[in-house]
């Protein structure tokens, strides 16, 4: 490997490791339950949120992300302490412990729980910023989102009035536990295409091909203030939620030895990647024991408006129902 390769495969597999790591955690912590709710994760598709935030400018630029965003916003910058501090509901979460697992809002990134609900306000948030001179975004979206006519009304308005916004596709097979194939007539990697968003198609098994993808295509979008669309095939390794997990195990695990995590690693020495790893493994327990400890959530009230006092039918001039 190059000198600036072997670079990049440090940040990446640090990256993903650290994601690997806090959404593992996540799981634990739910099942002993210490954490309420649900929660959505990304294990084996590290690569993807790793592989593309970094290609973005986190002074100017936005990420929106989905119901399974914890990667996202780890790559974008975000604390594990916060995300967890978020989880346990306390003051000191990302949304002051009141947003949950779906919904985080920090620093130029947006997630949301509602399938292809980030899409339109991801094209609108583009638009305001293109008109302002001032950076591009990134709109996450799962295969699951193509079934949602949200999703179809915002790839057409990105394109008719130029967006300066990636689509990012990551395309695991399933929505919840539905394949593809039982939903889906057709391929899906062609619909962007159809409104003249210009598309790439890629596995997303090394990290380092999805970051010069992203770098590529973002220098794109700012070129010309046009859409593009990057759609990855990749894989969820763990469930869908918290519940069962109705896919074939011998599916799962043919991809789980496939892991793309796993072939990061081995990219790098051994005695390298355990040092990596053990920080790692330090710094999330580190997170988990602050988070718990930080003061519990604070509920804000949110003053209701006046009632508006309607005329009456009789003083309106109309007839009773």
């Amino acid at each position: 490997m190059a000198q600036a390769d072997e670079a990049l495969a440090v940040e990446l597999y640090t990256q993903m490791a650290l994601i690997r790591r806090v959404e593992e955690t996540l799981q634990a912590l739910f099942r002993q339950g210490r954490m309420r709710g649900t929660t959505h994760v990304s294990i084996g598709q590290e690569a993807c949120a790793a592989g593309v935030v970094g290609a973005m400018d986190r002074q100017r630029d936005f990420v929106f992300s989905t119901h399974r965003c914890h990667g996202h916003f780890l790559a974008w910058g975000g604390e594990p302490r916060a995300l967890f501090a978020e989880l346990f509901g306390r003051q000191t979460g990302v949304c002051g412990g009141l947003g949950g697992s779906q919904h985080l809002c920090w620093n130029g990134f947006f997630s949301n729980g509602i399938q292809a609900g980030m899409a339109p306000v991801a094209v609108g948030l583009a638009l305001s910023r293109k008109a302002a001179g001032e950076g591009i975004g990134v709109a996450f979206l799962g295969d699951g989102t193509f079934g949602e006519g949200a999703l179809y009304e915002s790839l057409n308005l990105a394109a008719l009035w130029g967006a300066p916004l990636l689509f990012v596709v990551e395309d695991n097979g399933y929505a919840q536990s539905t394949p593809r194939r039982m939903q889906h007539a057709g391929r899906l990697a062609g619909r962007p295409p159809a409104f003249g968003v210009e598309t790439v198609v890629h596995d997303a098994a090394d990290p380092i091909t999805i970051r010069r993808l992203a770098e590529a295509l973002t220098l794109a979008v700012r070129a010309d203030c046009r859409p593009r669309c990057l759609y990855l095939h990749t894989y969820r390794l763990a469930a869908h939620s918290l519940s069962e997990d109705y896919r074939d195990t011998e599916e799962i695990e043919r991809w789980r030895r496939a892991d793309p995590l796993a072939a990061m690693r081995r990219r790098l020495p051994d005695e390298q990647a355990d040092t990596i790893d053990r920080e790692i493994a330090a710094r999330v327990a580190d997170a988990v024991a602050a988070a718990e400890a930080d003061p519990p959530a604070r509920p804000r009230a949110v003053p209701l408006p006046e009632p508006v006092a309607l005329p009456s039918l009789a003083s309106a001039g109309g007839e009773p129902a």
